[in-house]
């Protein structure tokens, strides 16, 4: 398998006016993902973790998710501009981010920190190691499978967490202008492949800004822009503390491996950075903790963690996830691509 460095210095294609490639790989392992039955549904498993995770998303770069339907700029208060690519809106028009373009955004993280198979069967399955395909038999899954679901021919595993919509915390939104953007080129790009088979998970640089093409330029999109806050709920049942803590870890929260997200349209061109803050957990850890939250008609309190014990708590199950599921190799590599302290500037010939 070739190194990172090898790769790190292609550009995309031949053409030497283009800019350096605004993406890198965490490369697969050579060691095969591990193989395991999922816990189940039916019941609350003893010595796992259950609850509800409250998350903040503070957009560091412009940010579009697509609904694939493009208006009349005058059916949404914008005269001035013929046309315009929507995001979802919620009932009092705050935009809104799909719980399942966040769930696979995360999904993405988290397979690569915890050698993993990759989540959806690829077009041209022939390109890759046969072991990171999606599993074919539900005894097969890998540690994301378990966590975030997987499916077969006649059967399925839901996984063990759901993400509700993310709303934007202020009304209405704004119009960027995005530049027409580039196909995918593997092959013009040697970077992807080695021996004829793909090297590992892609992922877009974290990137200090995004291009603006201007209103006679750029395809005129509905964006939230940076600052901009959204708020959203992350609940779980039966995850082992490895688990939440690579969970955790997946999403930023790893003060030695911060990371920032990337979401949407126009990764290339610096669009869809977001970091995520833990306001608040509900956490139920012990039988005990079950019979108190179904005897009661209130939470107690030791199940609500807020400021230091939140802190403690994450930073706890981020221990025992590097002990015992964590690629640190990985997890640096990812690091690197998506931290949060950049100078990288988007280039829009890539």
């Amino acid at each position: 398998m070739a190194n990172n460095s090898s790769h790190s210095q292609n550009f995309g294609g031949s053409n030497q006016e283009r800019g350096p490639r605004p993406y890198d790989f965490v490369y697969f392992l050579e060691k095969a993902p591990t193989s395991n039955s999922p816990p189940g549904h039916d019941k609350y498993l003893p010595n796992h973790l259950h609850g509800t995770l409250f998350l903040t998303l503070k957009v560091q770069t412009t940010l579009h998710i697509s609904t694939g339907v493009v208006l009349m700029g005058s059916d949404i208060n914008r005269e001035h501009i013929p046309l315009i690519k929507t995001m979802v809106q919620g009932n009092d028009k705050e935009l809104l981010i799909q719980g399942s373009s966040l769930k696979g955004c995360i999904r993405s993280v988290y397979e690569a920190i915890t050698n993993s198979r990759v989540g959806v069967k690829p077009k041209k399955p022939n390109e890759y190691p046969e072991e990171r395909l999606p599993a074919t038999e539900k005894n097969q899954l890998c540690p994301a499978s378990i966590v975030f679901g997987a499916s077969g021919e006649k059967w399925g595993w839901q996984g063990l967490i759901t993400i509700q919509d993310a709303h934007c915390e202020v009304r209405g939104f704004e119009v960027d202008f995005m530049p027409n953007l580039w196909r995918p080129r593997p092959d013009e790009n040697q970077a992807y492949y080695d021996d004829k088979k793909t090297v590992g998970w892609k992922f877009y640089y974290n990137m200090k800004n995004s291009i603006d093409k201007g209103l006679d330029n750029g395809i005129p999109v509905q964006v939230a822009f940076r600052n901009d806050e959204f708020s959203t709920q992350l609940n779980f049942k039966n995850l082992k503390s490895e688990e939440l803590g690579a969970l955790l870890i997946a999403l930023g929260q790893d003060k030695n491996y911060p990371l920032v997200l990337k979401v949407g349209a126009g990764k290339p061109i610096g669009m869809g950075s977001i970091s995520v803050d833990i306001t608040e957990a509900e956490i139920i850890q012990n039988q005990a903790d079950l019979y108190n939250r179904y005897t009661s008609w209130t939470l107690p309190s030791n199940q609500v963690l807020t400021d230091e014990p939140l802190n403690i708590f994450i930073q706890n199950k981020i221990k025992q996830a590097h002990e015992a599921l964590i690629e640190k190799a990985q997890l640096k590599k990812l690091s690197e691509i998506l931290s949060p302290s950049t100078n990288r500037i988007p280039h829009e010939s890539y």
